[in-house]
């Protein structure tokens, strides 16, 4: 090692050729001139994203469920012929719901 280095911890890391394909490209699109620079510039002022879907996939059950009642007005309005209001208020009332979960999902956004 160098005596005189500015840096003289070195930290390596595994990656695939995939992996360090991809990361080349974003050093190049960075204008960057090394890796070694671009890498350190990521770790002390890049970020992550995290994003958080337990709210979509718990939407994604209410609609499914909600789906499924559809289907079974729509069943029971096939063998009547008629439609009921009960039927109409049970779907307005479903659709409220998906629409509160958007609207929650939506309000969280940041």
């Amino acid at each position: 090692m160098k005596e005189n280095r500015i840096r003289p911890i070195q930290k390596k890391f595994y990656v695939t050729p995939d992996e360090w394909d991809f990361i080349m490209e974003k050093v190049k699109q960075a204008g960057m001139k090394n890796y070694g620079d671009y890498v350190r510039e990521m770790a002390m002022k890049g970020y992550v994203i995290e994003v958080d879907y337990s709210a979509v996939k718990e939407l994604t059950k209410e609609v499914g469920s909600i789906s499924r009642n559809i289907n079974q007005i729509a069943k029971r309005v096939n063998a009547t012929g008629a439609v009921y209001r009960e039927d109409m208020d049970e779907i307005k009332k479903l659709m409220e719901r998906v629409w509160q979960g958007l609207r929650f999902i939506l309000s969280n956004q940041h």
